[in-house]
């Protein structure tokens, strides 16, 4: 059910389209009357609005198209109108004045829609096989993008060229005078024609883009000389580039040259900053170019419906790392066995696998740890200040209904109260983005929640940090932003921002983790100790929340798993139907958790044991759990992470030995089946002479 507060909007917006339909009416009749101030009236305030909208409501136009009734029906239609009371209106000869000016308008038209179909080819020019980050690609006469709108807003285009012409045909109206109008056509036309010119230059060699061939030749060339050796292939839908950015420190860490391969155009900018090239491949028959590259293996932080195409590529070995473990069935799914190993972070998920049985052979599991846990510090014991802080960060409801996938509805508003009736707490609210995308009922839950903490707030009161601080926030918020983003032109496409981020500058990598370092202290300075958060933007990031919580009260999910890393005290919601032991036996990441009902009663007794160690029962347990789901602490993770790489890259090396030696011993069983092949004709060639002579 919508909300009272879209009323008023959508008010304002059926409002809006009924004063255009008033006006065009207003227009007709004011030209077959005809009546010159009403005339004028519509006609100006008909465009200026359409105009308006156009700008500002783009969306509520677009319900117009729909029905046919779009910009350019719209437009004409109002020109139309305007011919039509201008022959109805007194002193105006209609053959010897009004003809040029209608012969012109109808000349303005001709040139939009010649633009318009220039705009079309242009950007099919400009659209190529690949797109690239941080490769320079200068090799393929890359261009900065026409103006967006002679490119791409057709609608703004025509109702914005259209206004000297309105402007000077409704002089004409007032005056009599056709000079007016055709001054007003004739700079509409000449705008057109100017426009349209200038986006011609574009289909000149220094502008056009090379062909689709000549892109690919490029490809196997830079391929060649970068020599890849690992790569992370990712591919999905708008909101989940998360489960490839959480790799990337990770792989600009490895051993070899690694390389991000994608499938989508959109998610190349979607991917975080980082130095490693990108190269998004959006057709399975050019991805192909990887087959005879240097490649080697690929990583797979998710099953998507395009990994199937690239597992096609026999040269190249795959491993699927998936982007978090836990103990739900989605961290074990079928789809694995298609990989040519799968890497887990320790024995938990080595266990979780074989229990599943989906058909993963044990031997196919390669335990790496978790090497993005590094930034995670330690477990400190008893809170230091007046406040325990304690991270709320509940997983989202997932695809199957299942009510224990996420405790926000069933327990996130029990959880909440308990928490914020205790004056010595401080609640850091973290739900997963896409909570609610399925389950409405999640959704507001979600938002019920953070009412109550906001609400919360207004009765606490304490000192504030002073203004410096949110000043320091600020500059630090800028630098990162500036090291982070790409800040393009509204005009700027596809191939402009691949001209814009070619090859990196020096190593951005370790400016974005220092200036983020610097960013999160400021963050956190810039807030009350006692203040409550709610925390929905990308930044903080979870691993810094955790490095401000005392404890951590989520679900059956990977954020279980990673917390463990820091042995630091924390609960799980348990609103599965399940009870306490069948809970845990079912989910070892629970094992050394304290489990909440739904109407989370265990809360106070929670804040206790966390508030005085010698009454947390579960901290050997934890550090126990920690090592059986991450593997060991020594060696460290990426070391064992490299170590796979190195690992299957040599099989992947391995299977190309093989098949170069099979492949170079089909000429010499092919020379050998062709003499004997020879022998035998010679031989029947000889019995036959002897049964002649015979």
């Amino acid at each position: 059910m919508p909300s009272a507060g879209l009323a008023p909007r959508r008010i304002v917006q059926l409002s809006a389209l009924c004063a255009m339909f008033a006006l065009f009416t207003a227009q007709l009749a004011s030209a077959l009357l005809p009546n010159l101030p009403v005339f004028i009236v519509a006609s100006v305030g008909g465009l200026a609005l359409d105009t308006y909208l156009q700008y500002k409501q783009p969306g509520l136009l677009a319900v117009l198209s729909k029905i046919r009734f779009d910009v350019t029906v719209r437009q004409l239609l109002r020109d139309m109108l305007i011919v039509v009371g201008l022959l109805r209106l007194p002193g105006i000869n209609p053959l010897e004045e009004q003809a040029p000016l209608t012969i012109a308008l109808l000349a303005f038209y001709v040139v939009h829609f010649a633009n318009q179909a220039l705009a079309v080819l242009i950007r099919r020019t400009r659209q190529l096989p690949i797109v690239t980050r941080n490769i320079d690609a200068s090799a393929l006469r890359l261009s900065a993008a026409p103006p967006r709108i002679l490119a791409r807003r057709q609608a703004h285009r025509l109702l914005t060229f259209s206004i000297p012409a309105t402007i000077g045909m409704m002089a004409t109206a007032i005056s009599e005078d056709v000079l007016e109008g055709a001054i007003g056509v004739g700079i509409s036309l000449a705008l057109m024609v100017g426009g349209t010119g200038y986006l011609a230059t574009w289909l000149l060699p220094k502008k056009r883009a090379v062909h689709e061939k000549k892109v690919m030749e490029w490809l196997d060339k830079w391929l060649a000389a970068y020599k890849p050796t690992v790569a992370m292939y990712f591919s999905g839908g708008t909101s989940s580039a998360y489960q490839a950015n959480m790799w990337l420190s990770t792989l600009a860490a490895v051993d070899g040259k690694p390389l991000i391969v994608l499938r989508e155009r959109f998610m190349v900018q979607k991917i975080d900053a980082t130095d490693v090239p990108i190269l998004c491949v959006p057709k399975v028959a050019n991805m192909f170019a990887l087959e005879n590259s240097t490649l080697k293996m690929m990583l797979h932080p998710a099953n998507a419906a395009k990994t199937s195409q690239v597992l096609r590529i026999p040269t190249i070995k795959h491993a699927f790392t998936n982007h978090g473990e836990s103990d739900k069935l989605s961290s074990c799914n079928p789809y694995a066995k298609a990989y040519d190993e799968v890497w887990v972070a320790g024995p938990a998920a080595r266990d979780r696998y074989q229990l599943a049985d989906i058909g993963v052979e044990d031997k196919d599991v390669v335990e790496v740890g978790r090497p993005q846990l590094s930034p995670i510090l330690p477990y400190e014991g008893a809170p230091k200040g007046t406040y325990t802080t304690v991270l709320y960060a509940p997983t989202w409801e997932g695809w199957d209904g299942n009510p224990g996938n996420t405790s926000v509805i069933l327990a996130g508003e029990n959880i909440v109260k308990h928490l914020l009736a205790d004056d010595a707490v401080r609640v850091l609210y973290k739900p997963h983005p896409m909570t609610g995308s399925v389950d409405p009922r999640a959704g507001a839950a979600n938002e019920r929640i953070k009412a109550m903490i906001r609400e919360a707030n207004t009765g606490r009161s304490g000192a504030r940090p002073g203004p410096e601080a949110a000043r320091e926030l600020a500059r630090r918020t800028v630098a990162l932003d500036q090291l982070t983003s790409t800040h393009f032109r509204t005009s700027a496409d596809e191939m402009e921002r691949m001209l814009l981020q070619g090859a990196p500058d020096g190593d951005r990598a370790a400016a974005v983790a220092e200036a983020t370092e610097a960013w999160e202290a400021a963050y956190w300075a810039s807030f009350p100790e006692w203040e409550h958060q709610v925390i929905t933007d990308a930044r903080p990031a979870i691993f810094t929340c955790f490095n401000q919580a005392d404890l951590l009260i989520s679900d059956v999910s990977s954020v279980v798993s990673d917390w463990l890393s820091s042995e630091k005290p924390y609960a799980v919601a348990n609103t599965t139907g399940m009870s306490e032991a069948d809970f845990r036996a079912g989910f070892p990441t629970v094992r050394a958790a304290a489990i909440l009902s739904p109407k989370a009663g265990g809360v106070p007794a929670l804040l206790e044991s966390v508030r005085h160690p010698e009454k947390d029962p579960y901290a050997e347990e934890r550090a126990e759990l920690k090592e059986h789901l991450l593997g060991p602490s020594d060696p460290p993770s990426i070391d064992r992470f490299n170590a796979a790489i190195r690992a299957l890259c040599t099989r992947a090396d391995e299977r190309r030995v093989r098949m170069t030696s099979r492949l170079a011993e089909i000429p010499s069983q092919r020379e050998g089946d062709s003499d004997e092949l020879g022998e035998d004709m010679d031989a029947e060639s000889n019995g036959a002479e002897d049964s002649v002579n015979a």
